[in-house]
């Protein structure tokens, strides 16, 4: 079976040398307390709750799964998982960056980033659980009213209770505004208390009903009776499986139940069920009308994590491919015996087995610095004293979100088929583990927004609808580290690409945008061609800082020399797949949508 070690050496080294984490917590309220001491003893017990608790229990969940029981509408999950959420609970992981005064620890945001990939490395269907908890508690403190976070957000940053996004229905998927799950005022003696009757059924929904707590509090997609039609129509409610009242006392089991649960791919340990709900008591969260704003809270909350789920199959891939293809023994290498003694070299020897194993060492090291510095944003929105720094943050957030989520996953894919690759017939049959990899992956391209939705958002977005304002800033960022290191001859062959990349970016962005005023087709038609050359240039740019912060580290001799061979190999084989993207960047919507519907068969 596979194999977990949490990579600490290089999750430090991208925190605290590369991002400089420790220093801007040092000037964000509350992040006085997150210390270097701190934040290594915090980084030692996650990785040993992950490596001896969750990682045992991967392929546990995979071959057995959850169970339902269509009698009772209740879902077991499969051995072990349950006793590994008490254990997660009574470390305090679930509080650790919820707000003090909701039983949280309140230490800054980016430091769940390497939490997050060290459980879902470990065990990626397990994870599911917490992460829509943590979804949901950032809508309750953002959008919620004094009383809902006392009485719903407490429970769940306690662990007591659990949290979901209710938003799919089985005619809509991304396209919320054709939902038909409805919300009425409560009856008359019933509902004087401002409860809602909420009725609908909604698909998907990850850890809908589950045997790790007492309550779960649903978020729930509704339209209210007078509500104008499509996304402008749409509201938020807090419907709990147990009805609670203001008063925070759970009564008798609401009419939301878990109509059955789905047989899936891949992470067949989190249990994705059809919740129904039949009058449910529901409170409104935030205005009428207004919940896609709350739903977005969420959504940006959950594109991140799933960027990070990427990021963690990516290394769990990596590692495991490494140790296989330093003990199997296969031909010789084509320049010579590199291994005499033995009847066979390894596979490491080979060329293209070297080239697999660096695309994910590449993707795996890179993408956490991608990834970390978007955690490192979210700090600033949130905490920074600076209006204009929490402002700019706060675009440059809303710019790289759907670049973190659309790259890392989709490259999680080629990682993982990689991995199966690497390991030959043995990757393909079960026993290994290396196969559970490649099917847990393929849900992170598809759910919290497929890949294209990503694109979209992006291009659409982030780019045509607010100018481009994140770009700007992130050109400004790669600039400011290109002009600093114009003169340093140990990064010139780093520096003088990245700022070739970028000015193509912006000259391609330009280009896209002028063709897109004549013609929104070419918005969608170009949007995942411009995502997979937005994440080539940001990956670039991340490991030429990686580098320049490796060399100024004290960090090892091997590790900085093998963060520039890895950084030379992606510079030399990764960066020029923009070179294509950018070829079909260039091209006009007309090869895609001239031919009329009935001539494809």
């Amino acid at each position: 079976m596979s194999k977990y070690n949490a990579p600490l050496t290089d999750m430090r080294f991208v925190m605290f040398d590369l991002l400089k984490a420790e220093a801007q917590y040092a000037r964000l309220p509350g992040g006085e307390t997150a210390t270097r001491d701190v934040l290594d003893a915090v980084f030692d017990e996650a990785a040993k709750f992950a490596e001896q608790v969750l990682a045992p229990l991967n392929a546990v969940g995979d071959e057995e799964g959850c169970h339902f029981d269509k009698t009772t509408g209740t879902v077991t999950t499969p051995a072990g998982f349950k006793q590994a959420y008490a254990q997660y609970i009574s470390g305090g992981w679930g509080g650790l960056t919820a707000p003090e005064k909701y039983g949280g620890q309140h230490l800054p945001e980016s430091i769940g980033a390497p939490l997050k990939e060290m459980l879902d490395s470990a065990n990626l269907a397990w994870g599911m659980y917490p992460l829509l908890s943590h979804g949901a508690s950032e809508a309750l403190k953002q959008h919620g009213e004094e009383w809902q976070r006392e009485v719903f957000l407490k429970p769940i940053v306690e662990g007591r209770w659990t949290g979901t996004m209710c938003l799919t229905e089985s005619h809509c998927g991304s396209d919320l505004g054709l939902l038909k799950t409805r919300a009425e005022p409560a009856a008359e003696g019933n509902g004087a208390d401002g409860t809602y009757a909420v009725t609908g059924t909604k698909i998907f929904i990850s850890a809908g009903e589950h045997d790790f707590t007492e309550n779960i509090v649903h978020l729930v997609l509704a339209r209210l009776p007078d509500a104008p039609a499509g996304t402008k129509g749409i509201s938020l409610f807090i419907v709990p499986k147990f009805k609670t009242g203001k008063d925070g006392k759970m009564r008798e089991r609401n009419a939301a139940t878990c109509g059955a649960i789905e047989h899936k791919m891949g992470i067949k340990g989190s249990a994705t069920c059809v919740m129904n709900f039949d009058a449910a008591e529901g409170w409104l969260i935030g205005p009428p009308n207004r919940g896609l704003m709350a739903m977005f809270t969420m959504m940006n909350t959950a594109r991140l994590a799933v960027g990070l789920q990427g990021l963690a199959l990516i290394e769990r891939a990596y590692q495991n491919s490494l140790v296989y293809a330093r003990e199997r023994l296969q031909m010789r290498s084509l320049s010579g015996a590199k291994f005499p003694d033995k009847p066979a070299d390894p596979l490491i020897v080979h060329p293209d087995i070297r080239r697999m194993l660096f695309t994910q060492k590449a993707f795996a090291e890179g993408g956490r610095a991608l990834g970390y510095y978007a955690a490192t944003l979210v700090d600033l929105v949130e905490r920074s004293p600076d209006a204009d720094e929490r402002k700019r943050a706060d675009e440059l957030l809303s710019f790289i979100i759907p670049i973190v989520k659309g790259l890392l996953t989709e490259v999680a894919i080629e990682c993982t088929y990689a991995a199966v690759q690497i390991f030959g017939g043995h990757g393909y049959i079960h026993e290994t583990g290396i196969e559970q990899f490649a099917r847990d992956a393929r849900i992170t391209t598809i759910y919290e927004g497929t890949t294209q939705i990503q694109a979209l958002d992006l291009l659409g977005r982030k780019i045509m609808q607010t100018q481009g304002v994140g770009l700007k800033h992130f050109l400004e960022e790669i600039s400011a580290f290109c002009h600093a290191n114009a003169q340093n001859a140990a990064l010139a062959e780093f520096v003088a690409p990245l700022a070739i990349a970028a000015k193509d970016w912006a000259d391609l962005t330009q280009a896209i945008g002028k063709r897109a005023l004549a013609n929104p087709e070419e918005v969608g038609v170009a949007a995942v061609d411009y995502l997979f050359y937005s994440g080539y240039v940001a990956l670039a740019y991340f490991w030429a800082r990686s580098v320049a912060a490796a060399d100024a580290s004290a960090q090892s001799g091997d590790f900085k020399q093998a963060k520039r061979s890895t950084a030379r190999f992606y510079f030399a084989r990764i960066l020029p797949r923009t070179l294509t993207h950018a070829a079909t960047l260039r091209a006009s919507a007309e090869s895609l949508m001239a031919m009329p519907d009935a001539q494809f068969g």
